[in-house]
């Protein structure tokens, strides 16, 4: 049986938790621990997997914030040769997190995944996903007793984490925005399709998006035998995926919706709301934000104090996974450590 994180209500400010983490899921590392909290929404958990520092004091954390398709556990902590971002990031001196947003993962399911789609409209959108980000970075800072986490999103990840950002600026260092989703302007005379509460995903296409925007001529970014053993562990993360033909995870459909939503000319965040400093990393064959999308997003965070814009080669909106991920890595620990190794302006 879980033992689940139950909120400490003796204690106000900086909501600490009492308990003891679950053990049921398995571990990706030995050092790996597991906790589970309260979300916003009555009766649901969240799942956080942290791995600290191998370094010592003084502590810095940052926060792994998923995309639409696949959780925490296969992306800043999966491993290729043994080692992951995740592992880069201790490395470098951070208390590494990861969550799973509801429907993903080892978090808890919505209740209406288990009805047909289109009797709901799409569950987890940015506004909602918000406030679990929220409750999220509030046990952190309190689990650590630190001020401030900063966060590393991925795709649609970072429209939940610019309503954290421009809502609770005070909490947040910095920022990195890997393979952000842009705004684009609307379509005359076009609205946006609706879309179900959730749907399917098959390996076939996830394996298809990391061939999709790769350059006939180029080789592939990532080996067949890398995907294969990344796919298991992607049927593994729902429990129902083998009993369906074809194996395929069942995901909310608010994310992918808002993607779209964002190109028709409406996202769920103001960038000029954001005042810390941000990165935008991408890589150069990433069809989701082409270079006029990334200059657009770019431009709209007029408040934030430092600004980088990084476009890397040979990567795809799945850069991460890929064979150029080590790239990544170093740019996002460098942008991460910015503080420590930049001199004051005079």
């Amino acid at each position: 049986m879980r033992q689940r994180f139950v909120p400490d209500r003796s204690i106000n400010a900086g909501r600490r938790y009492s308990g003891l983490m679950l053990s049921v899921h398995r571990k990706l590392d030995p050092r790996e621990e597991h906790f589970e909290i309260p979300g916003p929404r009555q009766g649901l958990t969240l799942f956080l997997r942290r791995l600290a520092s191998t370094r010592g004091d003084p502590r810095r954390a940052v926060l792994y914030v998923h995309g639409a398709t696949f959780p925490s556990g296969l992306s800043v902590a999966h491993r290729f040769s043994g080692r992951s971002w995740r592992d880069a990031l201790c490395a470098a001196g951070f208390d590494v997190w990861g969550f799973d947003f509801y429907g993903f993962g080892c978090s808890d399911r919505y209740p209406e995944m288990s009805e047909e789609p289109d009797q709901h409209p799409p569950l987890g959108i940015a506004a909602e996903a918000a406030e679990q980000l929220s409750a999220v970075v509030r046990f952190i800072l309190a689990h650590l007793n630190l001020d401030r986490v900063s966060l590393i999103s991925h795709s649609w990840g970072s429209m939940p984490a610019g309503r954290f950002a421009s809502a609770h600026p005070t909490m947040l260092d910095r920022w990195i925005l890997f393979a952000p989703i842009a705004r684009r302007a609307p379509r005359r005379y076009e609205q946006p399709p609706s879309f179900p509460a959730w749907r399917l995903v098959s390996l076939e296409e996830q394996f298809a998006r990391f061939t999709e925007d790769v350059p006939a001529h180029e080789p592939p970014v990532l080996a067949k035998a890398e995907f294969d053993a990344w796919g298991e562990g992607y049927l593994d993360s729902d429990p129902e995926s083998r009993t369906r033909n074809p194996p395929s995870v069942k995901i909310p459909l608010g994310p992918f919706s808002e993607i779209i939503r964002a190109w028709h000319g409406v996202l769920p965040y103001d960038p000029a709301a954001v005042r810390c400093p941000i990165a935008l990393i991408r890589g150069e064959w990433d069809g989701l934000i082409p270079d006029a999308d990334a200059r657009s997003l770019f431009d709209a965070f007029s408040r934030s104090p430092d600004k980088r814009d990084i476009k890397l080669g040979r990567g795809t909106h799945l850069m991460h996974l890929e064979a150029m991920r080590g790239a990544l890595w170093r740019e996002s620990i460098g942008f991460l450590l910015a503080d420590d190794t930049e001199s004051p302006q005079p």
